[in-house]
């Protein structure tokens, strides 16, 4: 399979600090690849570079076949772009301002104006097509960007964490988008930090942290490295957690948790529910009143406590503007 993107020893350096260290990744085309990171960990300075809006200090990249230092041009031609905050012209219409991307990519005006009309539609903007952006709701502004982005029909998109800022229903239906995008073709490399995010959408994923790649991996082999499913149960009374934890010692795959406080055991497991069903089994014979039992695989903090050794809410900047909003694509034309 071709790779839609590679970058090979990327450096940043914003004075003193250094943003990235030395980034490797590579997206195959019509595939997705999560780009996972605490906050600050350079995932916004890799999207910058590739979407021409930085300069590296060393490395080098091509996006779609192309060299981002020589053709930087003609990558702007195939790539489109939401930052973490949507970039639209408060004052215009959502209908003028996608006419108005559509222009900057050189569309002409009855172009510009069916795919304008064809992308509200499909973002479910319609109806607000004609009021002034500056009447939408964060999550409307947020599809708008997006729609911006995809104007030129670009061969590879950048979504930096697309989905900041949206209510759980908004959310979902942008998964369900980026996905007819991929199967349309489309090569996307998404920024998050949730991993539920990255585990739905993305086909491979790297984490960085501090500006080096840490892991990378398909999402089962990312969870595998924190250690795989936990086995978790609460009990009514405290007391009753001794015997618990010794008639379920025999499955642990490593040192179980027992917190008297919430009256919780974690079991550290492998072999999914023919595992819970021994656990009940096993449990049956016990003088104790479970209130709930259950399987949990890792999650977000679960993984970049493991990887890193703090949570993505806690990552400290290294040097890395991250909070510093982008423009779309459109916008950067």
């Amino acid at each position: 399979m071709t790779n839609a993107v590679v970058v090979e020893g990327l450096v940043k350096r914003f004075g003193e600090n250094t943003a990235l260290g030395g980034v490797d990744l590579t997206v195959s085309e019509g595939t997705v690849l999560g780009l996972l990171g605490p906050n600050g960990a350079g995932k916004t300075t890799v999207v910058r570079i590739l979407s021409t809006l930085l300069q590296p200090d060393a490395g080098r990249a091509e996006v779609a076949g192309l060299d981002l230092a020589t053709q930087a041009d003609q990558v702007r031609a195939r790539i489109g772009l939401t930052g973490q905050y949507a970039a639209v012209d408060e004052y215009l219409t959502g209908a003028e301002n996608l006419e108005m991307v559509g222009r900057l990519y050189r569309l002409g005006k009855r172009e510009s104006r069916q795919r304008a009309g064809s992308l509200l539609e499909r973002f479910d903007l319609t109806d607000a097509a004609h009021r002034p952006a500056k009447t939408y709701s964060g999550g409307m502004r947020r599809r708008l960007d997006v729609a911006a982005s995809l104007i030129a029909r670009p061969q590879v998109l950048f979504l930096d964490e697309p989905t900041t800022g949206l209510d759980p229903r908004s959310r979902l239906a942008m998964w369900e988008f980026i996905a007819d995008l991929v199967h349309d073709g489309t090569t996307i490399l998404l920024t998050t930090q949730y991993l539920e995010e990255a585990d739905r959408l993305a086909d491979r994923m790297v984490v960085i942290d501090r500006g080096e790649v840490i892991a990378r991996g398909t999402a089962d082999e990312l969870k595998a490295q924190v250690g795989g499913e936990r086995l978790e149960l609460t009990v009514a009374v405290v007391e009753q957690l001794d015997a618990v934890t010794e008639a379920l010692r025999p499955l642990a795959q490593g040192e179980l948790h027992a917190d008297r406080q919430s009256r919780r055991l974690s079991v550290p497991v492998t072999g999914g529910t023919d595992t819970l069903a021994e656990a009940l089994r096993r449990l049956s014979g016990v003088r104790a009143d479970v209130l709930d039992i259950g399987l949990r695989r890792p999650d977000l903090d679960d993984v970049f406590l493991t990887l890193t050794g703090h949570s993505a809410e806690d990552g400290e900047p290294a040097g890395d503007p991250e909070a510093v909003p982008t423009v779309s694509a459109g916008a950067s034309r």
